[in-house]
């Protein structure tokens, strides 16, 4: 992933910490939120968690999460003052100063972040310049953002810019059933699409033993959760979509929002990532992918990725085959790109290839050229599977 290291705050941004993996080849490591907590009116839990972490308040909440969700629950319980600050809409440098100068002049010391993964992000940086907990409380399971010790960066237009690395993880993810299943179906088949990538780009650093996103080599915890992630979407993804178009729990629903947002999370970061994160950055470069979520990028690099690895047909059939089932893009038209211009797919794929970018933890030499090459592969394939 595209770093830079010119941020005031260097030892805690854009940095993997701890120690040359060149010098130390075998040292594996894993993180993990401090507490998960996945349940039906799980919003209940909020009280008691801020009292147990601190006692004053801020919870930064998405508009949707500030104006509609919020209202219907009783704060009171909580012996901490609670502030309500509503998130901007993109997590950049501009508005993460906004926040932690509302953090330092109100004497916050517990922080929550409530919405999707841009809202959970910025949550994530500024309580960890602040050195303070966060609780993260996600209101989609569109992506594993709530769980990791990092974060992404854009620029105040939404372009991919780098990734901020925090001390520790989130110290409690509260996930409640309630909130996920009125959430539009789209973030969640978003989240499946996120998901998707974490098993074949851990599975990618294992056979090249690429550093993961705390800093080491893959435990064997991280690995096999992000191979049971893989498992859980294939067996319940298309149940899950279909409890969510009915607004109703399900085990089915209950599966893959953990598999979006626990497995997902832990397997990425303590696996490691690959081409399908690497790519969907390449991609925020073009302006007409700005309106499709962070996951269905994700699943299109995906499918870019398994052509970049040569991957078997049984399986480029298995996952384009879920990736329709469930809707997920599998044509650079359904991600905003309505015409094959390889000047611009070549902007793409240059900056997916940037020299710090994960996808050069897949085995040979990456180029430009290739992923070029692959883009349209998986473009062509994903239109001869849907024409129309």
């Amino acid at each position: 992933m595209k770093r830079s290291n010119n941020h005031p705050q260097s030892n805690a941004v854009n940095k993997i910490p701890d120690f040359n993996i060149s010098n130390h080849p075998k040292i594996f490591k894993a993180v993990f939120p401090g507490k998960y907590i996945q349940a039906e009116n799980a919003m209940d839990e909020l009280p008691g968690l801020i009292n147990l972490l601190g006692t004053k308040g801020m919870i930064i909440a998405s508009p949707t999460s500030k104006n509609k969700i919020l209202p219907k629950y009783n704060l009171q319980n909580s012996k901490s003052s609670i502030l309500v600050e509503e998130f901007n809409g993109e997590c950049c440098e501009k508005e993460l100063k906004r926040l932690s100068d509302i953090v330092t002049r109100k004497g916050i010391n517990i922080l929550v972040g409530m919405g999707g993964g841009k809202t959970i992000d910025t949550a994530k940086i500024v309580s960890d310049r602040a050195s303070i907990p966060v609780i993260i409380v996600p209101t989609i399971a569109s992506t594993d953002a709530p769980c990791s010790g990092c974060a992404v960066i854009y620029t105040e237009k939404g372009v991919f810019e780098s990734v901020y690395y925090q001390k520790m993880n989130p110290q409690v993810v509260l996930v409640d059933m309630n909130i996920m299943t009125n959430a539009p179906v789209r973030f969640l088949v978003a989240g499946m699409g996120d998901a998707l990538a974490t098993w074949f780009e851990a599975r990618s650093c294992e056979r090249t033993q690429s550093r993961n996103e705390c800093g080491g080599l893959s435990t064997l915890t991280g690995l096999n959760l992000a191979k049971l992630c893989y498992d859980t979407l294939l067996k319940y993804g298309s149940a899950a979509k279909l409890a969510c178009e009915n607004k109703i729990v399900t085990p089915a629903l209950h599966h893959i929002v953990e598999a979006n947002t626990l497995l997902s999370g832990i397997g990425f970061e303590s696996s490691g990532l690959a081409a399908a994160h690497s790519i969907h950055n390449g991609l925020t470069a073009l302006k007409e992918t700005h309106s499709f979520y962070h996951g269905e990028k994700v699943a299109f690099g995906t499918l870019t990725g398994l052509y970049l690895t040569d991957a078997h047909p049984s399986e480029l059939e298995t996952v384009y085959s879920f990736c329709e089932d469930i809707g997920l893009p599998t044509r650079l038209t359904d991600i905003g790109i309505k015409r094959i211009d390889r000047k611009k797919l070549m902007e793409v794929a240059v900056k997916a290839c940037a020299p710090t970018d994960s996808i050069h933890h897949e085995a040979g030499i990456i180029t430009p050229e290739k992923v070029l090459d692959a883009m349209i592969a998986a473009d062509a394939m994903g239109k001869k599977r849907k024409p129309v």
